[in-house]
């Protein structure tokens, strides 16, 4: 029988001695089924001994980080693989029929659309399930008027698998820094539930995942949240926007591949899409981020050399608080899903295909640690380093 056990156990690659940058950020992006790749990537960096001293995502990439920094590091990959196990364990998709029936691209796109309708139909097992009576039958202005699925018992599964009480253990006493990202429905804002600040319960967890109209809003301290992706399905921002500015290893994980091909069919204009609008601009964010760096890094050699009878004035005071010498290494960690992963991609949540999202996530990972520039402090003049590396290797 299929199961996660099946994913990867034993060690492909050596362990790592810990780099030279004050935080180790893992960045989880939102991607309903795929985020089992994300685990794959976790499981090979605690291998090679990267454990991140902040993890951040948005919707599953929520719920990743959670079992992550919800967990000793000793626990975490079993964590995760209960919990992927358990959320595809549905008897409506096709987990029984043997791999070795399944021969082609036409056989592998139909098994996996059966597969994520009886998701449709069936939901995912300690996830969500569907609503009965269906929304449109509920009265008008209550919470099950407003999504598809309940998302009720996923409360249960969080509690069962995260210690929150470690999450909530502060950052001072060398806890793991957590965030996670959702919109506020009222101001259409976005916001971030961060635990050097606020104390993380499984309903801002709940929260960043709520996406619309399938799960509900989740409310907390009296305001609706959705799920983050509705805005920037990336942590990225918020992480290297963080003061005070720290030298930092960035490991962003992404489920959307921004660059893709020109569609032929109304089939493929639909996964293209989807690619687009949650890929949010990741590369973009980092030429930008690379540009700002190489202004901050220039104010603050500039700065130095001004004489001291300026330090007073409006205009250094302001160079003086964005100037800053700070490095940053962004290692980009980005799913390329197969020719028959069709649009249901994202909620095809079948044993099967959890276990090739798995594997993938850790051999990307296991060949991107083959480089080891990737761990070396940047010495270029911006001090800044972005590698895409998971490919270069068969």
């Amino acid at each position: 029988m299929l199961n996660a056990n099946t994913a990867p156990k034993h060690r492909t690659h050596h362990d790592l001695e810990r780099p030279q940058f004050e935080c180790v950020a893992l960045l989880l992006q939102g991607g309903g089924a795929l985020g089992s790749y994300q685990a794959g990537v976790y499981q090979a960096l605690a291998e090679a001994n990267l454990h991140p001293d902040w993890v951040a995502g948005i919707s599953i990439g929520a719920i990743n980080a959670a079992l992550v920094a919800g967990n000793a590091p000793e626990h975490r990959v079993d964590r995760l693989r209960d919990f992927w196990d358990t959320v595809t364990a549905s008897p409506f998709t096709l987990n029984t029929v043997p791999s070795d029936l399944i021969k082609g691209d036409f056989a592998h796109s139909l098994v996996n659309q059966i597969s994520a309708l009886g998701i449709l139909v069936g939901g995912a097992p300690q996830f969500f399930v569907p609503r009965f009576p269906p929304p449109f039958l509920q009265p008008p202005g209550s919470p099950e008027a407003t999504s598809y699925y309940d998302t009720g018992i996923l409360r249960s599964t969080l509690e069962r698998l995260v210690d929150f009480d470690r999450i909530n253990a502060g950052v001072e006493t060398g806890a793991m820094r957590f965030s996670v990202g959702s919109v506020n429905i009222r101001t259409g804002n976005f916001a971030y539930f961060d635990n050097t600040r606020d104390t993380i319960t499984p309903l801002h967890v709940m929260a960043s995942g709520a996406l619309p109209p399938g799960f509900p809003a989740v409310e907390i301290e009296g305001e609706q949240y959705w799920d983050g992706g509705l805005v920037s399905n990336t942590p990225l921002q918020w992480v290297l926007g963080a003061r005070p500015r720290r030298d930092t290893l960035a490991f962003q994980v992404d489920l959307w591949n921004a660059r893709g091909e020109v569609p032929g069919d109304l089939t493929a204009s639909a996964v293209r899409q989807k690619e687009i609008q949650f890929s949010s601009r990741t590369r973009a964010a980092t030429t930008g981020f690379r540009q700002r760096q190489t202004i901050r890094r220039a104010a603050f050699k500039l700065l130095q050399e001004l004489p001291a009878t300026l330090h007073d004035t409006p205009e250094y005071q302001l160079l003086a608080r964005e100037a800053d010498q700070a490095v940053y290494n962004i290692v980009h960690l980005i799913y390329r899903p197969r020719t028959y992963e069709g649009t249901a991609k994202d909620y095809e949540f079948s044993r099967r295909t959890m276990l090739e999202h798995w594997q993938s996530g850790y051999n990307d990972a296991v060949r991107t640690l083959r480089h080891p520039e990737v761990l070396h402090r940047p010495d270029n003049a911006e001090g800044l380093n972005i590698f895409d590396l998971s490919q270069d290797e068969g």
